[in-house]
């Protein structure tokens, strides 16, 4: 099964459903792969499927027991220089929602979005994913809710604070590539939101995002 190729398919799918493909599945299916079947899914649920004779549809046919490993974490983050390589292992995580937020310090201001979506789904069915993470539209840090919120803070050299250690969040934050600035710090401190280290060293902001929802996870 971990041979067959998996397609994420957009909408309502079911047994005995008929779903019409573009002509890159096609040749991926074909040229590529050089194969007829293959997985599809959407909305946690993953079903078997075959090309017709005249390659303009997929039949969808029984669904499979695979379970969705993905998990409801929300990423936070600040658009990054290399924001395809933080979304790409973000969605390889499991994250089930990405939240782009302006900080004061953010860099990375012209993102072709459309393109981030394709490199989340092309992630999502590599990574044996059931669903795709949903992309939300960017917000500024003023609009952020602090709640139930934890972030990575580059001034911790300690594992955990103690109420870290103690909460299971659900919502992660993590910086631009020169960190939050000293009025988002001061706005973060006031709310008391928890904070974690990433250890000693610095890592690049993409890395960063990975490492804080392993520790998140692990949890």
């Amino acid at each position: 099964m971990q041979n067959i190729p998996r397609i994420y398919v957009q909408g309502d799918i079911k047994t005995g459903k008929i779903v019409p493909v573009n002509k890159d599945i096609v040749h991926y299916l074909r040229r590529v792969m050089r194969r007829d079947d293959c997985l599809v899914f959407n909305d946690g649920i993953e079903y078997k499927a075959v090309l017709s004779d005249n390659d303009k549809a997929l039949f969808v046919k029984e669904q499979t027991k695979h379970i969705d490993p993905s998990n409801d974490l929300t990423l936070c983050f600040a658009p990054v220089k290399k924001i395809d390589d933080l979304l790409n292992m973000a969605t390889q995580m499991g994250v089930g929602t990405l939240q782009p937020v302006i900080t004061e310090r953010t860099v990375a201001n012209h993102i072709n979005w459309a393109r981030m979506k394709k490199i989340i789904i092309e992630a999502s069915e590599q990574s044996n994913r059931n669903s795709v993470p949903t992309l939300c539209e960017p917000i500024k840090f003023s609009d952020l809710d602090l709640n139930n919120l934890v972030v990575a803070d580059e001034r911790f050299a300690h594992e955990t604070n103690e109420k870290s250690s103690a909460l299971r969040f659900n919502r992660i934050l993590v910086g631009p590539e020169g960190g939050f600035s000293p009025k988002e710090f001061e706005i973060l401190d006031s709310a008391n939101v928890a904070k974690i280290s990433l250890g000693k060293t610095i890592l690049r902001a993409e890395v960063a995002a990975v490492v804080a929802i392993a520790k998140v996870l692990d949890k």
